[in-house]
């Protein structure tokens, strides 16, 4: 399984996952807040936090779960900063 980095307030936005991979955000500014919607996420949980600083891993897809584009918000203590993007391919 690997990691597939998303470095919050840089670009680019989207994050390509194989099978099995999983995404890592990081923020040392503030708390991170990950929100997918809930009737559409790729991972077991559409909520993701961590303090300042604590690396922030997604899991891997759940199983059965399509291939796609999957849309996600993000916040740093609690204010939306931006949003963005896991593509995830299937093999």
């Amino acid at each position: 399984m690997a990691e597939k980095r998303v470095m919050v307030g840089f670009w680019p936005e989207v994050a390509v996952l194989e099978a099995g991979d999983q995404a890592e955000w990081v923020c040392t500014t503030g708390n991170l807040k990950i929100e997918f919607d809930a009737a559409r996420c790729p991972f077991a949980s559409n909520v993701l936090q961590a303090p300042a600083g604590v690396r922030l891993l997604s899991g891997p897809a759940r199983p059965g779960t399509n291939a796609g584009s999957y849309r996600y918000k993000v916040s740093i203590n609690d204010v939306v900063v931006g949003q963005g993007e896991i593509l995830l391919r299937k093999n």
